[in-house]
């Protein structure tokens, strides 16, 4: 049943994918599921966080080009379909107070209307299940808060059609589950910590743990626990893809890679939303869909 059941992930830039839920989409791939990952921009407003690679003129210029080349090869790795929404990167405002967002980028689109985009992609792919961020975003960059804001009303808006006419958006369809990644979870980076510790390790969390009031909204209910451990170095080698996003030394990768699938062999979300029966907790995103498919 499973070349029935399709999944989407949708996601604000590139690399976004392989740093949520990578593992989770690497493990349905190998099942035989339909597995697509929606982008919503370019990343075209990102920062060179390598510091291997800061400084190069070429990638400089042609950050645009370069990250879709590094999407290309992590989705060759994941083994999903992957597609742009087409919008422009937001960027990240700093400062106090903090400055305006740049004209014509995705955060300040017309969400009904960037959301439409969405709805041709869900009434195209037809997926049971899709996958975004919480109402913060996860962390509060704007584009992941958009990108809740449009996957949300593209949930409900792929079977409406009087919001979305089918000649204009397509036949409608209606997803029946859509969930948010909460794999940054507090009792994840605490058992990690623990381990570290116990086994004489240092461990990159602490200060992460005692400013976790700073970053966190509240704590987040995680209905669905995924075991996905067999799909962990698939998930490093996509991100690593990400060349200009991230450093293969740096605290990505500080937890010995044993330590990780012994003690939180999951990824973690958390249910939005349902249309069908479901028993809580779960370790499946089709769980309530699979029998039926």
């Amino acid at each position: 049943m499973t070349d029935q059941l399709r999944l989407m992930a949708v996601h604000a830039h590139p690399d976004d994918e392989s740093s949520k839920g990578a593992a989770t989409m690497a493990k349905y791939v190998s099942e035989g599921v339909d597995v697509l990952v929606v982008t919503c921009t370019g990343g075209e407003r990102g920062s060179i966080l390598n510091p291997k690679l800061q400084g190069d003129p070429y990638i400089e210029e042609n950050i645009h080009e370069v990250r879709r080349k590094e999407m290309d090869e992590a989705r060759e790795i994941l083994g999903v379909k992957q597609e742009w929404l087409g919008f422009v990167d937001s960027g990240l405002p700093e400062g106090d107070p903090l400055p305006p967002l740049p004209e014509g980028c995705f955060a300040l689109e017309d969400v009904a209307k960037a959301a439409g985009e969405l709805v041709r992609k869900i009434r195209a792919f037809r997926p049971q299940v899709i996958t975004t961020y919480d109402e913060n975003g996860g962390y509060p960059h704007p584009d992941h808060i958009m990108t809740h804001k449009i996957t949300m009303v593209a949930f409900e808006g792929a079977a409406d059609t009087g919001m979305y006419p089918e000649d204009e958006f397509g036949p409608a369809f209606q997803p029946l589950k859509v969930y948010y990644n909460q794999g940054f979870n507090r009792p994840r980076t605490e058992t990690l910590h623990r381990a570290l510790l116990d086994r004489g390790l240092e461990s990159p969390y602490g200060d992460w743990l005692k400013r976790w009031a700073e970053f966190e909204r509240k704590e987040r209910t995680l209905t669905t626990h995924v075991p996905c451990a067999d799909f962990f170095e698939i998930r490093d080698k996509a991100l690593i893809a990400h060349a200009t996003q991230i450093d293969p030394d740096g605290g990505w990768f500080r937890i010995p890679m044993e330590i990780q699938k012994e003690v939180w062999p999951t990824e973690e979300y958390e249910l939005a939303k349902s249309l069908v029966d479901t028993s809580l907790p779960e370790d499946d995103l089709f769980a309530g869909i699979r029998d039926n498919a």
